[in-house]
């Protein structure tokens, strides 16, 4: 591999990325117990708190790892200033069209043994300047729950492809062929009619109705709607609809930053006493629209009821 052309930077990271690992299972408790995402209506800040974050468990475990003392915050993937420690196994660099990520969890998914996780996605993607390796956040180490000490971080697409607790990048010419390549985080490629599936990797649009919440009980018919919009290359529009998708009525749509979450908001009137069905509906920069249903990004939709105001 030539000095000139670096794909990872991990000159800077201590030994602990070679250390002996005893691994250690995380068992439920309060900090690392698998935890189902909030309702809708308690994502309604920017930030959302740890509490409110989900976890997924399953029957894997994490490594804890010694030497940790040292370790920048966040280190770009692709960084021409420092050393080259990734492993290639293509005969010449310009064969390499993937990259490897291998995280240190085992254990059994869905009936399936794997001896690791290990996730692919192409080089291409690698190269951009907002994947990065993390080992900080916040100030502080980044703990095991969230994938440390060492992550790979990829904005913009499914965190499924941000493997924690990661060992090791290879470069390879063609895509792995694991499990979780093969099984797991696939879906139907419509743009196909053989039934062929495509990985998980970018973001699809979506939406979400924060405010109102579910099942809301309202006595004004003037009612703002507001809630969250995200893709991959950011939401261009967002429609609000009152009645089950019949009208749609465009709503403001604030800026992203990076790759943050858009917020959008529109006063909507309602028609009549009695139940409306909210729904929002995203757009994003290259086009697509969020399907009526059946898929993952499908349109949120909030049901809610319009009483009659009390004089008293």
């Amino acid at each position: 591999m030539e000095s000139e052309t670096i794909l990872l930077s991990l000159d800077k990271i201590p030994t602990m990325m070679n250390a002996a690992p005893a691994r250690a299972s995380i068992q439920p408790d309060s900090s690392s117990a698998t935890r189902h995402p909030p309702a809708p209506h308690l994502l309604d800040t920017f930030r959302t708190p740890d509490t409110n974050n989900s976890h997924g468990r399953g029957s894997y475990h994490s490594l804890k790892t010694q030497n940790q003392n040292r370790r920048p915050r966040l280190k770009p993937f692709y960084d021409k200033s420092a050393r080259t420690q990734a492993t290639s196994h293509v005969q010449n660099l310009s064969e390499a069209k993937f990259v490897w990520s291998d995280g240190l969890d085992f254990g059994e998914f869905s009936g399936v043994k794997a001896d690791r996780y290990q996730k692919d996605f192409p080089l291409r993607k690698a190269l951009s300047e907002e994947v990065l390796l993390a080992y900080e956040m916040n100030g502080k180490p980044l703990n095991k729950n969230c994938g440390g000490p060492v992550r790979l971080v990829v904005p913009g697409w499914f965190d499924t492809n941000s493997t924690k607790w990661l060992c090791r990048l290879l470069l390879q010419a063609e895509r792995a062929k694991g499990p979780f390549m093969t099984r797991f985080y696939n879906e139907l490629d419509l743009t196909r009619d053989d039934g062929a599936l495509r990985p998980v990797w970018e973001v699809k649009v979506n939406s979400m109705i924060v405010f109102p919440a579910q099942d809301s009980e309202l006595t004004c018919p003037d009612v703002e709607v507001r809630g969250w919009a995200w893709s991959c290359d950011s939401v261009v529009a967002v429609d609000v609809s009152v009645d089950d998708g019949k009208t749609w009525i465009g709503a403001e749509v604030g800026p992203r930053t990076d790759f943050s979450w858009q917020e959008f908001m529109q006063v909507v009137s309602l028609p009549s006493l009695g139940r409306h069905r909210l729904t929002a509906r995203a757009t994003s920069r290259s086009g697509l629209q969020q399907p009526i249903s059946g898929r993952r990004n499908h349109m949120h939709t909030v049901d809610i009821h319009l009483h009659e105001q009390s004089l008293t």
